[in-house]
Formats: C-alpha cells, sequence, structure tokens
C-alpha cells in the first residue's frame, strides 16, 4: 500500500501545467511531458523552501493542479451508487473533501520525491479520439520500472484526468472499494464528516 500512495501521488506531478491558449488542443502526452519538466525544475528550484514551508506547495497545487483534473467525474466514479442518490450539496462537499484529499498527500510526496525521473512510451490512438490513455514509466533501483497509465477525456478543447491505473491498480476503483464500504456502513453524511475530519488533522499535522 505504501507504494501505491508513492506512486499514485508521483503522476500527480506531471499533470500540472496550464492549458495552452492557441486555437488548437495541445497533444496529450506533449501536455504531460511539458508540465513534468516544468513541476519537477520548479521544484527542485525552490527546494529548500517546500521541504519548509508546506503551505507554498499547496499554493503551487491549488494555482495549477486543480484546472487539469475533473474532480467531478472522479467523485461521480468514486462514489458509484451513492453519488447517483446524493444531492448537489452532499455531491459538492464529497467533491471538494476529495479533492483535498488528493492534493494534501500530493503535496507531501511531491516534496518528498522531488528528484523522481519519469520515462514516457508511445502512446497510440486516433487523431480524432476524445479519450487517450497515456503510458509512462518510473524506474526503480535494482527492480522493474511501475507502469503508470494516465487516463483522459477531451472536455471543451482542453484534456481532463479522470482516472490513474498505477502497476494494475486503479486509482478510482482503489478509492472506490474503501469509500464504498463506509458509505455502506455510515451513511454518506458521515463518510464525508470522516473525510473532512481526516483532511482537518492532516492540515494540523
Amino acid at each position: 500500500m505504501k507504494k501505491f500512495y508513492f506512486v499514485m501521488m508521483t503522476w500527480l506531478a506531471v499533470l500540472m501545467m496550464p492549458a495552452s491558449v492557441d486555437a488548437a488542443v495541445q497533444d496529450p502526452e506533449a501536455l504531460v511531458k511539458e508540465t513534468s519538466d516544468k513541476i519537477l525544475t520548479m521544484m527542485r528550484k525552490e527546494r529548500d523552501l517546500v521541504s519548509k514551508n508546506p503551505t507554498r506547495v499547496y499554493e503551487l497545487v491549488d494555482e495549477i493542479v486543480l484546472p487539469h483534473f475533473d474532480f467531478a467525474r472522479m467523485s461521480a466514479w468514486v462514489l458509484g451508487k451513492y453519488w447517483r442518490t446524493a444531492n448537489d450539496g452532499q455531491k459538492s462537499r464529497f467533491t471538494r473533501e476529495f479533492r483535498t484529499l488528493l492534493v494534501r498527500t500530493y503535496a507531501k510526496a511531491l516534496v518528498d520525491n522531488m528528484d523522481q525521473t519519469i520515462e514516457f512510451l508511445p502512446t497510440r490512438r486516433q487523431t480524432d479520439a476524445a479519450e487517450v490513455t497515456v503510458q509512462t514509466e518510473v524506474p526503480q533501483p535494482g527492480g522493474f520500472p511501475i507502469p503508470i497509465n494516465y487516463d483522459l477525456y477531451l472536455q471543451n478543447s482542453a484534456w481532463k484526468v479522470y482516472d490513474v491505473n498505477i502497476d494494475g491498480i486503479s486509482l478510482v476503483a482503489n478509492y472506490r472499494t474503501s469509500f464504498a464500504k463506509e458509505a455502506k456502513e455510515q451513511g454518506l453524511d458521515k463518510l464525508i464528516d470522516t473525510l473532512a475530519k481526516r483532511n482537518a488533522q492532516a492540515a494540523n499535522e
């Protein structure tokens, strides 16, 4: 599980650059590559600052990451049937807390692993495809590389991330299993409250 969360946060680091202002849609693989170089360079440049001040990492995440993830779609998939029966308030609260969970967990992992390298594999897709999987690998010293596949879809001329498969484990499916169990046992409101408490505790650590 520790390895899963380590590589889960690595994939967040490569999808963090503002969308192109050009009329043409940027190639998703090119976006991932350019973003990877930019964010890793930035983190290494501010190594001392971000190592001592987690708030700085949160600021970078809030500014750069969020526009490139469809948290509503991810939240819907994570909650499954519980999303379909949730009211607007519950959907809004869960999406906010789920986003906070990913951002805060990512921020810490990014600081700890800013020297991580990422290798890109050829991406195969049709020119007019509305969905694409960008395949990468994270080298492991003395072991096999960990495959990380990014699932993106085209929304309003911009590519959005909606799932990531890490070493054969889907991010959405992983959270869906744990959250579904809690929602079944405690109810959706209790699940959201528990998630909010976890986020609050993490913010104070």
